[in-house]
């Protein structure tokens, strides 16, 4: 669907300036479908790399690729795209309601479907209560909602958001996510940056993983996560009024198993013992 071919960037602020590598030859693709989640420390490159896939700044060498179904002229592509940046300017002076009408304006969509796709997302993000209201009045993370509805208002199928789960609260985290899964579901392609990688681990597919404007990893979540399984298992079970707790490696599964049958004990839980997504990058990035 998308491909990132190559991709290098390097700043230089005037001739005698030694030129900074933002990005180093970083290659890798998004498929129809795919939920990604774009991992890296600040300072990666995470969002070097989005604003060279929104054609908003351009590569030193490499380019990004877009299949067919987004059309071969540039305003056909970004007809298709949702883009919520980092930050995100939003017009202070209008109100919510206002604005994503406007937002809404610059896309081909009647007056009354844009009416009903500001009601539908703005109760499905909690912010109708505030359409009304001036957005400099909004907090930080109201501003992040709006901006978020501003991005799917014209129903994109492919959706490049970066960082969109800072200053969000708990709550406002965890409704993001599920969100995000939904439209995922739905058909919809998601790449979405963040350094909170428990958050790309619960919802994701497929991880993209840079390190100093290198890449380190892409591939699938559970793949990489099974690539790095310990070798053991942890095993619970009643026994003697007691729930007991056995570590075996898997070259003594069979004995053990067959011990605890001859026993006759009561087997609660097996579990493969794994390590969390984020102990993998950290350990990755040692």
């Amino acid at each position: 669907m998308i491909e990132f071919v190559n991709i290098t960037k390097k700043f230089q602020n005037h001739f005698w300036e030694k030129p900074f590598l933002a990005v180093d030859n970083v290659s890798f693709s998004i498929s129809k479908g795919d939920l990604v989640g774009f991992l890296g420390a600040n300072g990666a490159g995470k969002t070097t790399l989005i604003k060279i896939l929104m054609d908003f700044s351009r590569p030193t060498s490499g380019i990004v690729k877009f299949d067919q179904s987004f059309g071969n002229e540039s305003i056909q592509i970004r007809s298709k795209i949702g883009y919520l940046p980092e930050r995100a300017y939003l017009y202070q002076h209008l109100t919510g309601r206002e604005f994503l009408n406007y937002v809404g304006s610059l896309n081909d969509i009647s007056r009354k479907e844009l009416r009903n796709l500001i009601e539908k997302w703005a109760e499905k993000i909690q912010i109708q209560h505030a359409l009304d209201r001036q957005v400099r009045g909004y907090s930080k993370g109201m501003q992040q909602r709006l901006g978020f509805i501003s991005a799917l208002i014209h129903n994109p199928s492919f959706l490049v958001l970066d960082e969109p789960l800072s200053g969000l609260d708990p709550v406002g985290r965890k409704e993001f996510k599920q969100i995000l899964k939904e439209l995922n579901e739905e058909g919809v392609t998601i790449f979405f940056s963040s350094h909170i990688v428990s958050d790309v681990e619960e919802i994701c597919n497929k991880v993209v993983f840079i390190e100093k404007g290198k890449l380190i990893y892409t591939g699938g979540v559970d793949q990489l996560i099974h690539q790095n399984s310990k070798d053991g298992y942890s095993l619970k079970y009643y026994e003697d009024d007691q729930v007991k707790t056995l570590n075996f490696s898997e070259k003594e599964k069979f004995n053990v198993m067959k011990d605890l049958l001859k026993r006759d004990v009561n087997i609660i839980a097996l579990d493969k013992e794994k390590m969390s997504l984020e102990e993998i990058i950290y350990r990755i990035k040692k």
